[in-house]
């Protein structure tokens, strides 16, 4: 996203101003056409032409702006809205996200949790391994005194912003490293563009249907510090999140750690809808 860990993207070459956009012609120009409006867009972001608040242009304000195709503004307007550069209220408009030089990235849903791949990859700390842990295994298969573990970070452009422990019951785990995708991680420093809890139905024949979550501050210990590149005793966001089958059966529990330094946590609350 532009308001990405460190700061805005530089763009190598200058993005051309919205009101001298080319038509939108059909061939290679057309490929390329929705990035360089995502790119002036996010120029136009960076300089804080769009407070907190105002509403960017519509979908058809900028067919008359640019002369793209609607087609083409809507591809940018979906690359930037999967960055967190922007978000759409539906009745409202399309706003700009005030990220303030940290990683953002907005969640309503489980699904939005799976979109980190996006634009970010998961390195591997310790590859999937048992670890023995009443306290754990009771959290996510109680009756038993061990279950399956794997921690990484989180990275976006090379930098990192999140540890992550993930906990599963032994079965699941055992399921889980017989994946393509998680076969590739069984070294440390191995990278992926994914998320375990997208892989989690095909793990456990029982898709995730709910999340409780837990957010709260603690002091960085050494470890957490030394991975996220912040100061023992320094607070970093923590965020557990245990998942359920529809039975409410447990599937995982992630205890993620965040540099609140480099990240910034947005929830999008919806009403009900009768």
């Amino acid at each position: 996203m532009a308001v990405s860990i460190l700061g805005f993207e530089e763009i190598p070459l200058d993005p051309m101003p919205l009101t001298s956009m080319p038509p939108d012609p059909d061939g290679p120009r057309a490929k390329v056409a929705y990035r360089e409006l995502a790119a002036a867009l996010r120029q136009d972001i960076a300089a804080g032409q769009y407070s907190t608040g105002e509403r960017l242009p519509t979908e058809v304000e900028l067919v008359a702006q640019t002369g793209l195709s609607r087609q083409t503004i809507r591809r940018a307007f979906q690359e930037l809205t999967a960055e967190g550069t922007i978000y759409r209220v539906q009745g409202r408009g399309t706003f700009a996200v005030p990220g303030n030089g940290r990683y953002l990235r907005s969640f309503g849903s489980i699904d939005d949790l799976m979109a980190l791949s996006l634009d970010t990859e998961l390195e591997v700390v310790e590859p999937l391994h048992v670890q023995a842990s009443v306290a754990l295994a009771d959290q996510v298969q109680p009756g038993t005194d061990s279950v399956m573990t794997i921690s990484f970070l989180r990275l976006h452009r090379e930098v990192p912003f999140c540890y992550t422990r993930v906990h599963v019951p032994l079965e699941i785990g055992r399921k889980l490293r017989e994946l393509p995708e998680v076969a590739e991680l069984a070294e440390p420093g191995a990278r992926a563009p994914l998320t375990v809890i997208s892989l989690m139905s095909r793990a456990s024949g029982r898709p995730i249907h709910s999340a409780a979550q837990n957010v709260t501050a603690v002091a960085a210990n050494a470890d957490v510090a030394h991975l996220l590149d912040c100061a023992p005793g320094e607070p970093v966001l923590q965020i557990s999140r245990l998942y359920r089958d529809r039975e409410l059966l447990p599937l995982e529990l992630a205890v993620n750690h965040f540099n609140p330094a480099r990240y910034s946590y947005q929830i999008q609350l919806r009403t009900q809808v009768d």
